[in-house]
């Protein structure tokens, strides 16, 4: 976990019981520091999205929205590894194939859109971004050979919408979001995707955030990104 985790992710870790091993992730190699620990201790990694299994388990989260609401013209999801807009982007369009599917990331940190358009995956420095969860260098290898295939458009959003975001879903939906779960909400009340079709369904993913947190965000105090 990195070592500027959200004081709420390490306490909510550490309450079902895991170990916590922390690294920089502004200057470590995540995937390098948790095969090192899996070679170590005999441990099987399990990655965050860069397997099927993972991509295809969280696209359930789209296919449980379908089941609720019936088909729609546009999904939007947040994109960090780029496991959630992959496997929902994957059940989307096997069961509407016309469906527009919107990856959403911070402006800070736009890796996905980059590589999308370069056609291949591009790198850029590990960003600085109150969406600590979308705070990537560069997309999975297996999520982005999926989402250049499947994701039509990736909206961009600032900080500052991504807090208006929550504090709406706060103030009006009554439910509490961690900013990396409002992108997408952020990029559909910002008009950052453009015209849209008149139904639309937008994943939230994640509440990982405390009171404290959440007010210094949202609230009138001073804004920063921890």
């Amino acid at each position: 976990m990195p070592d500027d985790a959200p004081r709420s992710k390490r306490e909510a870790t550490q309450g079902y019981g895991a170990e916590i091993v922390t690294y920089d992730r502004y200057g470590d190699d995540r995937v390098a520091v948790a095969e090192a620990l899996a070679a170590e201790r005999g441990l099987t990694l399990i990655p965050p999205y860069e397997h099927p299994h993972v991509m295809a388990g969280q696209g359930t989260a789209a296919l449980e929205l379908f089941e609720e609401v019936g088909e729609l013209g546009a999904l939007l999801a947040p994109v960090g590894g780029g496991g959630l807009v992959a496997g929902s982007a994957t059940a989307a369009k096997a069961l509407y194939g016309g469906i527009r599917i919107v990856g959403v990331e911070p402006e800070a940190g736009d890796d996905t859109r980059r590589s999308l358009a370069a056609g291949r995956r591009v790198e850029i420095p590990v960003p600085r971004t109150i969406a600590d969860g979308q705070a990537l260098h560069t997309p999975g290898e297996l999520t982005f050979s999926v989402n250049r295939r499947l994701v039509d458009e990736i909206a961009l959003v600032s900080d500052d919408e991504i807090r208006a975001a929550m504090r709406f879903a706060f103030e009006r939906l009554k439910i509490v979001v961690e900013p990396s779960g409002a992108t997408g909400l952020a990029a559909l009340l910002s008009g950052r995707t453009g015209a849209l079709p008149e139904r639309v369904g937008v994943i939230v993913s994640g509440g990982n955030i405390d009171a404290e947190r959440f007010a210094r965000l949202c609230g009138g105090g001073p804004r920063d990104g921890s």
